[in-house]
């Protein structure tokens, strides 16, 4: 009897696939929690309370966008739940001792899934659409994380930036003016209006913009490299 062909069998995927829309979706809340920040500045009312949701359903699609596998869905939940806590108070000008263990914690969660997906969209696959959204919420994670610092070294010394009364209509520094003061630094764009008067906010803003430079090179580079290896020899 003549046997039977054998079945073809599917290739294998690779280690470090990235699949799905999860970066898409986790840079398009990023995107909206940056852009819905100024309208809410020290307010409170129905837009206040979405921003709040907004930020919490930013921590769940951050989580989804780390569960590749259980151990790292673990840790990321495991540091979500203080990171939810964080949002509801975090930016603000008067916080207590368990609030700034919260933002810590919070802070902890941003650096974590920032190292998750940075391994991921630098692993050693084709680019594709969802490795450049992945890099792009890497980018915007970072100005957030910074923020953060910002605003605890604000909290605990209270003289930390001076703001401009020429450019604001408030003297001390709210939620929005660390998000924009971090990415002036990180982008070395600038900020104008609010200035760095502690030693400590200088030499953090002078590390973040160092490494906003350094993450644009190495993306671009590690772009280009991967065309450059999927171009045919024309030889």
């Amino acid at each position: 009897m003549p046997q039977a062909s054998p079945q073809p069998t599917a290739p294998k995927r690779s280690l470090y696939p990235v699949t799905g829309r999860r970066f898409f979706l986790l840079f398009l809340f990023l995107l909206a929690d940056l852009a819905f920040y100024s309208f809410v500045i020290d307010t409170l009312g129905a837009r206040y309370y979405i921003f709040r949701l907004l930020g919490v359903a930013i921590t769940v699609m951050a989580v989804y966008a780390v569960s590749f596998r259980r151990g790292l869905i673990f840790i990321a939940l495991l540091l979500a739940v203080p990171a939810m806590v964080e949002r509801t108070v975090y930016f603000r000008t008067s916080i207590g001792a368990g609030s700034i263990v919260n933002v810590f914690v919070g802070f902890a969660f941003d650096l974590f899934i920032i190292v998750v997906i940075s391994r991921r969209i630098f692993a050693p696959d084709k680019p594709t659409t969802e490795t450049l959204f992945g890099a792009l919420c890497v980018y915007l994670m970072i100005g957030f994380a910074f923020a953060r610092l910002y605003a605890l070294i604000e909290v605990l010394s209270h003289s930390a930036f001076y703001l401009d009364p020429a450019t604001n209509l408030h003297k001390v520094p709210i939620g929005f003016d660390f998000i924009y003061f971090s990415f002036g630094a990180m982008t070395t764009y600038g900020s104008n209006g609010i200035v760095a008067v502690s030693p400590q906010v200088r030499s953090l803003s002078v590390i973040e913009a160092i490494l906003g430079v350094l993450y644009l090179a190495v993306m671009i580079s590690r772009l280009v490299g991967a065309y450059r290896m999927n171009i045919p020899d024309s030889e």
